[in-house]
């Protein structure tokens, strides 16, 4: 079968001029959405590769790997995650932003999970530890590590400038995710404060592969935090996805992607 992948690249900006506060009923006029460039695809690793490649390059080069940078991007494709945090549910959630000074510069990269009081898993087996079913769901795009909270479906990440406690916004941000079946089941939402600048759809996996990719730039805002949403069901013994006979989409997640962390202040 010919391999079928959907792209699309969004530039919307809506923009209000010349209204008058009785133009809404005597109400406050609703805020303009934030103008956004929007990449996302669904296939096999080789399918989705380019698009990742494009939405690289809209975060800016080069990939850095050592903190004090004032541009180029991030990447965390948790590969390098050591055996004493992976297949378990000890992952340190401020992993990739140590402050030590004695810590590699990998593990400063400017990110911040947040704990939402349940266990955050970094798994090398494709989850089959927790049920053997998952060995044919879920699939590494970096191999061979992906990761998912076990007791919530929601991931939300937070900034710092990289190797310091400095609170820090981005301009964009990408992820992969592994096995969406359900095209509503798996979003991203993005705020600067507590304003949120949207949320968007990750698109189901396609016939071709079980990989889906999100990113989000916003060239005229600051991102401050990531809310992700992946799928509608958690793993668990004996819990099959919505593709082997269950109830739920269980979604997966691999690389993230976003430009260089920047001072809030």
């Amino acid at each position: 079968m010919k391999q079928v992948s959907f792209f699309s690249i969004l530039f919307s900006a809506l923009l209000f001029v010349g209204c008058k506060k009785s133009d809404y009923n005597n109400e406050t006029p609703p805020a303009p959405v934030p103008l956004s460039t929007v990449i996302k695809i669904s296939g096999d690793s080789a399918g989705i590769v380019g698009s990742i490649n494009q939405f690289r390059v809209l975060l800016g080069d080069p990939l850095n790997t050592t903190p004090n940078q004032s541009a180029g991007r991030r990447e965390v494709n948790w590969d390098a995650v050591p055996p004493t945090f992976t297949n378990n549910g000890n992952f340190p959630f401020d992993f990739f932003n140590s402050i030590d000074p004695a810590v590699a510069n990998g593990r400063k990269r400017g990110l911040v999970l947040t704990n939402t009081g349940t266990s955050f898993r970094v798994d090398s087996t494709d989850f089959s530890e927790i049920d053997p079913s998952y060995a044919a769901q879920f699939d590494a795009f970096s191999k061979k590590r992906l990761f998912a909270y076990l007791g919530n479906t929601v991931t939300q990440v937070t900034f710092k400038v990289p190797g310091t406690s400095v609170d820090a916004f981005v301009k964009g941000f990408g992820v992969i995710f592994s096995d969406i079946d359900d095209a509503n089941s798996t979003y991203v939402e993005f705020f600067n404060g507590n304003n949120s600048l949207g949320v968007f759809k990750a698109p189901a996996r396609s016939a071709a592969g079980g990989f889906s990719f999100l990113g989000v730039l916003f060239p005229n805002e600051r991102v401050t935090r990531i809310k992700i949403t992946a799928g509608n069901g958690l793993l668990a013994p004996g819990i099959k996805d919505i593709s082997d006979g269950g109830t739920k989409d269980l979604v997966v997640m691999d690389d993230f992607f976003y430009d260089e962390p920047k001072s809030a202040n």
